[in-house]
């Protein structure tokens, strides 16, 4: 337990994160208070968040010193004053990021990938290209035809990328042998990488602040939904637990955001609604999947993309995924969505055995 006297306030919610008064940021001011509840610095005194864009950090002994009628008034004695020491902080670790020239080297060779193969047979190659583009997804060669989702944060640095491998004619993930995936900090035996994860497509929230935010699990599936339902700015958790901290949903205060969970995941993102809520996020949760999937559904463990896949081209689209899906009436009801049709793509290119290429990216 800490003995000074006078501390940064501890964070109880987005109400003890205050506007920095240097840099004019929001929810990124914490102010110094007294742990014996005798004085009240004033709105300025306390430390933005932002180290390296900002540093303001104007302390209670530079208030006491600017004010030395304010020491004697509050002050007891002059001991107490003189027994306060500034609390000894240590320097956060910069968080790493990935080369640009790196990424840049990526983002070609949308042929050879696997993934790139079978959205093209969904969509066609070049909606496909869009969207791979505007995602900023790369190829990579570290198994033939792999796919690296880049995780651009919103100021357009990258975090790293995540490196999977798909089957080209069901989209799936390669797990056999073994799982196919890896990150690229690691292919690049960066050892004292200290790596921060944002959300996948987190660089689109800063080009569209008015948009409501669809929130997945899979990179795969905030692709594939943004084609369908465009009237969300679909972005990925990375995973069942990905993103669910303070500092990576600091990015979606004063959003509106909709939770599409993975089957067998609801509970768990159910329970992450008051941290969201205390970030000054507005959420709702989609959990019509969850509550009527089949057994089969269940044990493949859909989400939101499987079930938009379902669709068979050159059809009453719409009546067509209704019939079969009545999740998906459920769905534009709930959101009064409209939804994108789908023409015939390209043939599905036949699949070829992954070879894994050393450790090149």
């Amino acid at each position: 337990m800490s003995t000074h006297r006078f501390i940064l306030e501890p964070y109880k919610g987005v109400s003890t994160r205050h506007t920095c008064p240097n840099c004019h940021r929001q929810r990124c001011f914490s102010k110094y208070i007294d742990t014996e509840k005798q004085i009240q610095f004033p709105e300025y005194v306390g430390r933005c968040d932002h180290e390296q864009k900002c540093g303001y950090h104007f302390t209670p002994r530079d208030y006491f010193e600017q004010n030395p009628l304010e020491k004697d008034k509050f002050a007891e004695n002059e001991n107490s004053f003189r027994s306060y020491v500034p609390i000894k902080e240590t320097q956060p670790i910069a968080t790493s990021y990935i080369d640009l020239d790196i990424v840049n080297q990526s983002l070609r060779g949308y042929p050879a990938n696997k993934l790139f193969q079978f959205l093209s047979a969904q969509f066609g190659e070049a909606e496909t290209l869009n969207l791979m583009k505007r995602y900023k997804v790369g190829t990579s060669k570290y198994w033939d035809g792999a796919t690296v989702f880049w995780q651009t944060d919103n100021q357009s640095k990258v975090r790293t990328g995540k490196i999977m491998l798909y089957n080209s004619e069901t989209g799936k993930r390669i797990k056999e042998p073994y799982n196919h995936v890896t990150w690229v900090h690691s292919v690049l035996h960066k050892g004292d990488y200290n790596l921060k994860q944002c959300f996948f497509g987190e660089h689109l929230l800063s080009e569209d602040k008015s948009r409501p935010v669809a929130l997945v699990e899979s990179e795969k599936t905030a692709i594939i939904a943004s084609y369908y339902l465009p009237q969300f700015l679909w972005i990925a958790s990375g995973g069942k637990n990905g993103c669910f901290n303070v500092n990576s949903l600091s990015v979606l205060a004063g959003r509106s955001v909709v939770l599409f969970p993975d089957l067998g995941a609801t509970d768990y993102w159910q329970s992450k609604i008051s941290l969201m809520k205390s970030c000054g996020i507005e959420v709702q949760m989609f959990d019509y999947l969850e509550a009527n999937a089949t057994e089969d559904e269940r044990k493949e463990g859909y989400d939101i993309a499987d079930y938009l896949l379902k669709v068979k081209p050159g059809e009453a689209i719409l009546q067509q995924m209704i019939r079969k899906n009545p999740v998906l009436e459920t769905l534009i009801d709930t959101f009064d969505l409209k939804l994108i049709s789908v023409q015939q793509g390209t043939p599905r290119p036949k699949v070829l055995p992954p070879k894994k290429r050393g450790f090149r990216l």
